[in-house]
């Protein structure tokens, strides 16, 4: 199902007033790059076997467009878990920090967390705030501990300290900035950055410094005990075992990832909050410039390259649009917006089972965003 609203990005308190407005008149009849666009939707649940998608496009006027298939009739625009999205956001919680004079890019971790980070290889005197934030930390990754599954893990609830205890049980990946690995840890260390410098909880400061500023009223980092997702969201559905039936995760205890990926959004908040990104309503152009500057990360693919807290996406149309995507039990998202305005995010209900699925999930990304070029 395809819907259609206008939103233009004129600052908080115009998009406050847009989103208090509510959604415009669902379209009658849609376009003809939206029609088969919708296709490309369908096919993630007909072909790749997702339970549901949902995707909203922004083009560069500020008009989005949203798109629903699936069981359950899936509400478009809806809540979802967002994962590895969140690590943008305390991505630019750091840098904000840093653009105040409060924490130092390159200085060493021990500055804020003396003796935290201490292990087989691990030394904080050696690792950098930048190392954390692009992943060339050589942190061991706490997720490797948690190998039952997600399903035993439903319910548990995880202090910070408890992950970085997790990690702390292993040896380093490799000596700090000789090389790149995607690891959670970073954004767990990053968020009790957050925490040490500010004096408060790094939720609040990431909500305060940009939910709130951009007027994103569906986005939140949810409470502690808060395993529910605001309504209307998709079904989110998980399974450790392919042979066994799908599992309703959508009442999930988020905490185990907390600064990495706890955080809750909708498609078209995704949207604004990488367009005001790039716009520089969140940080001071060297700050922006730091983020952006990226260096190779071959785990994302040939070409992959990863700045503090966000990606860079080669687009098949020409061009790079800046993103980042998540995955959390329940729900895998990826979404990048571009410098000219344009912005996609898409959300399907399931984990990819198989390469080929996150393959087409990513693809969908750039045939929306090249669609609107």
């Amino acid at each position: 199902m395809i819907t259609r609203r206008t939103l233009r990005w004129t600052g908080a308190s115009a998009l406050a007033l847009a989103v208090l407005a509510g959604p415009a008149v669902t379209a009658a009849h849609a376009a003809a790059p939206e029609a088969a666009f919708q296709d490309v939707v369908d096919d993630l649940v007909t072909k790749d076997k997702f339970p549901a998608a949902i995707a909203t496009i922004q083009d560069k006027d500020g008009e989005m467009t949203d798109y629903t298939a699936g069981k359950g009739e899936p509400p478009a625009d809806g809540y979802v878990r967002i994962g590895s999205n969140t690590k943008t956001f305390t991505a630019v919680t750091i840098l904000q920090l840093v653009g105040e004079g409060k924490v130092k890019l390159d200085g060493p971790v021990e500055t804020y967390l003396p003796g935290l980070l201490r292990g087989k290889g691990v030394d904080g005197r050696r690792i950098t705030v930048r190392q954390l934030l692009q992943h060339t930390s050589g942190l061991p990754e706490y997720t490797d501990f948690l190998a039952k599954g997600a399903l035993p893990y439903q319910h548990t609830y995880f202090q910070p300290r408890d992950l970085l205890d997790l990690a702390l049980k292993k040896k380093a990946q490799f000596a700090p900035g000789t090389k790149w690995s995607y690891t959670n840890t970073n954004f767990v260390v990053a968020g009790l950055i957050i925490e040490k410098v500010t004096g408060r909880p790094a939720a609040e400061e990431i909500e305060r410094r940009t939910v709130r500023k951009l007027g994103l009223e569906h986005t939140y980092f949810p409470n502690v005990g808060d395993q529910g997702i605001r309504d209307p969201h998709p079904t989110g559905y998980h399974r450790d075992d392919p042979a066994k039936p799908m599992t309703d995760v959508s009442t999930y205890e988020p905490s185990g990832a907390w600064t990495a990926g706890q955080m809750i959004s909708t498609p078209s908040d995704l949207n604004r909050f990488f367009t005001a990104l790039l716009d520089g309503k969140l940080l001071k152009p060297a700050q922006l410039k730091q983020m952006r500057t990226t260096v190779k990360a071959p785990e994302l693919g040939p070409g992959g390259r990863y700045g503090l807290g966000i990606s860079a996406v080669k687009l098949s149309c020409g061009g790079t649009a800046w993103g980042h995507g998540g995955a959390i039990p329940g729900f895998y998202t990826t979404n990048a917006a571009t410098e000219d305005g344009r912005a996609a995010a898409i959300a399907v209900t399931h984990l990819p089972a198989t390469a080929p699925a996150q393959q087409h999930v990513e693809a969908a990304l750039d045939t929306a965003l090249c669609a609107k070029s």
